[in-house]
């Protein structure tokens, strides 16, 4: 199979990879997570969500950090999160102010 498309322009170029991977990065506090079944159950149910294209729990922080096509639906992770056991309490940027 070759990499090239039909109209001769290279599928393995990093800037067009680089801009479909491209994405929002948003950081939220979650509470209750403690271990590796935690981490598991938060990334899934966040992972479901549509536009949601990476998740990663850091369960020693309770950070839970989630990349998207766009601004993400903090409504729609929050209710991913309670699905899953845990409280999502505010976005990391806000942690300062509380």
């Amino acid at each position: 199979m070759s990499c090239c498309s039909p109209d001769n322009s290279c599928s393995t170029s990093t800037a067009a990879r680089d801009e479909k991977t491209a994405g929002v990065t948003t950081v939220y506090k979650v509470q209750g997570m403690t271990c590796g079944h935690c981490e598991t159950a938060v990334t899934k149910e966040v992972s479901a969500i549509a536009g949601v294209t990476g998740v990663t729990v850091d369960v020693a922080t309770g950070l839970v950090t989630v990349t998207t096509t766009d601004e993400p639906d903090d409504a729609l992770i929050g209710a991913a999160v309670d699905e899953a056991g845990y409280e999502l309490t505010c976005r990391a940027e806000n942690l300062s102010a509380r």
